[in-house]
């Protein structure tokens, strides 16, 4: 008789405790650890806890195609990072008018996302620098993988996409945009990302920013 595996982490500080063994071979390359907004701060805020690390967060916008969106057609980041997949606009016959549409509606929400986390904080630097993109799992990859793009155009040296769970069979497809890519469970079948926490209450972004300003503080 088949039986459902038991939930994997108890919540996002298990999980981001239990990834920080898995980082700690980039301790020397004195990496920034960026998380991705929500569920992904509280991971990272515990990988960059670990790691003696800086945290930020990575406020990024999937653009996605109107009538499929989880199909990204690019992506944006802070401090105007754009990437742009012209194989997809090409595919899907999507022209300027429409790509200029979506993305004026997406950074307005980048900019007020930005706006709520930073709280007039300027982003940290990472230009030529190691860089962890951490989420609290990854489901399609869409979101991942704009992340890396953003971070890699923002110059970053060296791009590590981690999460605590992830589908195995999306492992090569985000290997293209990151360097490295460090998991902890990568089931089959995959099921939601929720399904391997105990506890996965989402997060406010009140929360987030209490995260942020706590990594800050000297301990």
């Amino acid at each position: 008789m088949y039986q459902e595996p038991e939930p994997r982490f108890a919540d996002r500080v298990d999980a981001g405790r239990s990834l920080a063994v898995r980082l700690e071979h980039l301790r020397g390359q004195r990496p920034v650890i960026l998380g991705l907004p929500r569920g992904g701060v509280p991971v990272a805020y515990e990988v960059a806890h670990a790691l003696g690390a800086p945290l930020d967060v990575i406020v990024v916008r999937k653009l996605g195609v109107p009538w499929q969106p989880e199909l990204a057609m690019g992506a944006i980041g802070e401090g105007g990072a754009r990437v742009v997949d012209a194989e997809v606009l090409r595919l899907e016959r999507i022209g300027e008018d429409l790509l200029a549409q979506v993305e004026e509606r997406e950074a307005a929400e980048l900019l007020r996302r930005a706006q709520a986390y930073r709280v007039g904080r300027e982003p940290e630097p990472i230009a030529g620098r190691t860089v962890v993109v951490v989420d609290d799992g990854i489901a399609t990859g869409s979101t991942a993988r704009a992340a890396c793009q953003v971070v890699r155009q923002r110059g970053a040296a060296r791009v590590v996409l981690a999460a605590p769970v992830l589908p195995l069979e999306l492992v090569g497809a985000l290997g293209e945009v990151a360097d490295e890519v460090v998991w902890l469970c990568a089931p089959e079948p995959m099921f939601a990302v929720g399904y391997w926490y105990e506890d996965f209450d989402q997060l406010t972004d009140t929360e987030v920013v209490e995260l942020l300003a706590r990594a800050r503080t000297p301990s």
